[in-house]
């Protein structure tokens, strides 16, 4: 009940009656709050519910009792927050709000203290009979806005027996105050030239109602402005800060403006942009004054100027009022600007460190804005010969070839003087002190300009290995007296000439075999190289295979510093394309040769023998899987094994762990059988066995996968016999017909109107792949192509038919051919018994032909001999022909 307080309307007003008290668990009273709606009590006024909302009446037993109890919990009361009306014109005492006092407060006195006194005084009290809290008179905010009260039940001895119960009263505020300037006559000057927008007068006004309320939400406004011309709205006013500036009109009409001051009214008002409130005027006059803000000429000071410092060098002035100035250098420098406008260099300036400054300065409002466009002062800095020559850094040792011819420049001194350039100051000459000629020789190493710096070889010859440091005098204001001075030195060394070409130490390779299935990115070979000369500039070498790789199936890798290069496979290998290679590979110095050409010795001749590698065999699955009941009888079509290309060379099955003897598979099909009758096998065991496979060409190529025989419950009941399914031939490519499969042509359960029987393809995924089977009804499927090209030959598709638990599998056995228009398979025709093969007709040609071919040698030997033995005989041994 934290929210009572106030006054209520007729027929909404409840009276808050406390009652029921109960034993807690803890043995300490709790009270039920129950609210009913009763007649008015005597009196003028009605004590009613205060705060954010109004409960109705139904809600109050519900809600408000609830809520009060969960807010108090035992250990300590919670803070009750009441809100008062300032100046409240009502009846008093104004009850504030009902405090959970227990039934039985006989037994002590209520205590009620607060900050400042209050209680004391007798602004609050507690109503010991009803337990609310009052206030007996009319509360002013601005004479405090809170009050925070502690109520506790106590005995006589001072013993607390209920509370401390902690109470803020919040006076909530009322319009009652009055906006005041805090002058009621502001005086300004404003400078010609000053930026429309920019405030130069900043309006300060107070109100004493609370902050951040409506009753003290001011806005500033100009009633008036006198004179009226040029024109009327000349200056403009922020409604909310105050601040107060030209117009854009006024901003064009200022040069035209009177030499007499302008005076405007205004207001101010709170309650914000409502149309009611309190207000207040003040008069504000404004005085034109000519613009005082002109552009400064440039500013010479002396580098390490002694004088006290802070150093005035110029002065701005902003006629207008209320300014304070801003000041920035670029680059940043040691300078300052004070209130008056004064600007300062505060330290010591250093020409070469900053040879100029850009000194801009604004005349700015107290919230930083510019009235106007910067001013630009230019600071100049001069200077003194105060500093030496600088010698660029030694560095590295210079390096001069042998043999080089006299004239060559060795370096160029630039020795920097940051003094100003092109001054005396900054002119610099130079001065040879070391190496000096030796007595007896004629000319010098080097030689020296004094003007430009520039360091040349004399005629004296120089040689390999020798190191020389050059030391130089630089010399400002050219060479005069009084002049600064810096050493400079220069290291030279004399280095070999790059006259020996790299070379391989072997440049033949034995021959190297790579397998055809060699990894790119293996290493096939390290050739190593050698060079002669000292300078390891000169020992770099660059490699490249300059023949034997047009296809750039190798590569090379190396370290130009280390003399071994790598030969690299980059692309795979083919006996068929190219079952050798020839490689011939370069070494070339990666500096410019000088002298003799590369010899013979600068290549390298690898040859590379390709071995033919053939791929083992792949099957059309990594592992096998098949699911067969246990009663399943000996020679049963498990599944099939059949390589993934079938144009690939035919391959030989076998098994090879099968332990129990349960399976058999065919060497040339790959059928899986069961081999005899699954004796010991049990429901939901599994069978591994290892198949393996052979190229029949290639023995030694094989492969291996593992088969997975998954047991299934054998029905008890005798399994129904299926209808055998007859050869039926399918047409490929695919054609909509197919093969009906019939379940059992004898069944009880069936007849009896049980659930039909299912039909689905066995486990093998090729099965699965190439075929489709579905549901005709209950005792027909319906079997076709999956495939759009099923491989011609006949299949054995198992089918497993299931009907009340029970399971059988059904092989069925289909055709595929092609097929004419007419859908009639076009079989292949087979070689008739009796009939020679190819290779028998070849075999008795080629011996009919040999045949041949020896009585043909025997005719003419015996007519060879024939001969002979006639022109053996005498003329006169020959019978003479008898006439006729």
């Amino acid at each position: 009940m934290s929210n009572l307080g106030g006054w209520a309307g007729l027929g909404l007003l409840l009276w808050a009656q406390w009652c029921f008290p109960l034993l807690s668990k803890r043995g300490r009273n709790a009270y039920l709050l129950k609210c009913v709606p009763c007649p008015p009590p005597p009196g003028l006024a009605w004590p009613v519910l205060l705060g954010e909302r109004a409960l109705s009446p139904g809600s109050w037993t519900k809600e408000a009792s609830f809520r009060h109890q969960q807010a108090l919990p035992e250990a300590q009361l919670a803070e009750l927050y009441v809100e008062v009306p300032e100046n409240y014109g009502g009846n008093f005492p104004l009850y504030l709000t009902k405090l959970l006092l227990p039934r039985e407060e006989a037994e002590g006195q209520i205590v009620l203290s607060g900050n400042s006194g209050t209680a004391a005084e007798g602004l609050f009290a507690v109503d010991p009979e009803s337990g609310f809290l009052l206030v007996t008179r009319a509360l002013d905010r601005e004479e405090q806005a809170e009050y925070r009260l502690q109520v506790t039940l106590e005995t006589e001895e001072g013993r607390v027996l209920w509370g401390p119960q902690l109470v803020l009263v919040h006076v909530k505020d009322e319009n009652d105050q009055v906006p005041h300037f805090s002058q009621a006559i502001y005086r300004v000057q404003l400078s010609q030239g000053t930026r429309p927008g920019i405030p130069f007068l900043f309006l300060e006004a107070s109100d004493g109602d609370e902050p951040g309320t409506a009753n003290s939400d001011l806005r500033f406004h100009i009633l008036n402005q006198a004179p009226a011309q040029p024109s009327p709205d000349m200056f403009q006013l922020e409604p909310r800060l105050g601040a107060l500036a030209l117009s854009p009109k006024g901003s064009t009409s200022l040069d035209q403006a009177l030499e007499g001051p302008y005076q405007l009214l205004v207001q101010v008002k709170d309650m914000g942009d409502q149309a009611s409130g309190h207000q207040a005027t003040a008069i504000i006059d404004v005085s034109i004054v000519e613009s005082t803000w002109l552009p400064l000429g440039p500013v010479h000071l002396a580098e390490n100027l002694k004088v006290p410092y802070p150093h005035q060098i110029a002065q701005v002035h902003w006629s207008g009022g209320n300014v304070h100035y801003h000041m920035e250098s670029q680059p940043p420098g040691p300078f300052d600007v004070d209130a008056e406008g004064k600007l300062y260099v505060t330290g010591e300036l250093d020409r070469e460190a900053q040879a100029e400054y850009l000194l801009q300065v604004w005349a700015q409002n107290t919230r930083g804005e510019d009235y106007t466009e910067a001013l630009q002062l230019q600071v100049v800095v001069m200077d003194e010969n105060d500093n030496a020559p600088v010698c660029p850094s030694p560095g590295a040792s210079i390096s001069i070839p042998e043999l080089s011819s006299p004239g060559t420049e060795v370096t160029r001194l630039l020795a920097e003087d940051l003094d100003a350039p092109g001054s005396p100051n900054s002119h610099v000459v130079y001065r040879l002190l070391n190496p000096e000629p030796e007595e007896g020789t004629e000319g010098s190493s080097f030689e020296l300009d004094s003007t430009s710096g520039s360091v040349t070889l004399g005629p004296r010859p120089l040689h390999a290995g020798q190191n020389f440091l050059i030391q130089v005098l630089a010399v400002d204001l050219g060479g005069a007296e009084g002049g600064l001075s810096s050493m400079c030195e220069v290291a030279v060394t004399i280095t070999d000439i790059n006259d020996h070409a790299p070379e391989f130490i072997t440049s033949q390779i034995e021959p190297i075999s790579l397998p055809e299935d060699t990894k790119p990115g293996t290493l096939v070979a390290t050739l190593m190289a050698t060079d002669a000369d000292l300078e390891p500039a000169f020992r770099l070498m660059d490699f490249a295979i300059e023949a034997g790789n047009m296809d750039r199936t190798f590569g090379l890798d190396w370290e130009p510093d280390s003399g071994h290069v790598h030969l690299l496979l980059l692309k795979n290998l083919s006996y068929e394309a190219a079952p050798s290679h020839k490689l011939v590979v370069v070494v070339r110095s990666v500096a410019e040769l000088v002298g003799p050409s590369p010899g013979p010795g600068a290549t390298a001749t690898v040859t590379l023998l390709v071995e033919r590698v053939v791929p083992p065999p792949k099957l059309d699955q990594e592992s096998y899987e098949a699911s067969v009941p246990v009663s399943t009888p000996a020679g049963a079509l498990l599944l099939t094994i059949q390589p993934s290309d079938p144009m690939s060379s035919p391959l030989r099955f076998s098994l090879v762990n099968d332990s129990e003897g349960w399976l058999c598979i065919k060497e040339v099909s790959g059928e899986v059988h069961t081999a005899r009758p699954l004796q010991g096998a049990r429901p939901g065991d599994r069978y591994t066995v290892l198949v393996e496979a052979q190229d029949a060409g290639e023995p030694t190529l094989s492969t291996s996968v593992t088969l997975v025989i998954h047991f299934l419950k054998a029905s008890s009941a005798l399994a129904p016999t299926l209808t055998p399914v007859p050869s039926r031939h399918l047409c490929t490519p695919r054609q909509n017909h197919g093969v009906v499969v019939s379940g059992p042509s004898e069944d009880p359960d069936q007849t009896n109107g049980d659930s039909p029987y299912r039909f689905a393809l066995g486990p093998d995924p090729t099965v699965q792949r190439d075929w489709r089977l579905h549901a005709l009804n209950g005792s027909h499927a319906y079997l076709t192509l999956a495939l759009h090209w099923v491989e011609p030959r006949e299949h054995v598709i198992p089918v497993v038919v299931s009907h009340n638990g029970r399971m059988w599998q059904l092989q069925v056995r289909v055709i595929v051919c092609r097929c004419n228009m007419e859908r009639q398979c076009m079989r292949k025709v087979g070689r008739m018994k009796g009939m020679p093969t190819k290779l028998s007709a070849v075999g008795i040609l080629v011996g009919t032909l040999t045949a041949i071919g020896i009585f043909l040698i025997l005719i003419f030997t015996h007519l060879t001999l024939a001969r002979k033995k006639d022109l053996d005989q005498p003329v006169d041994s020959m019978p003479l022909k008898a006439a006729v």
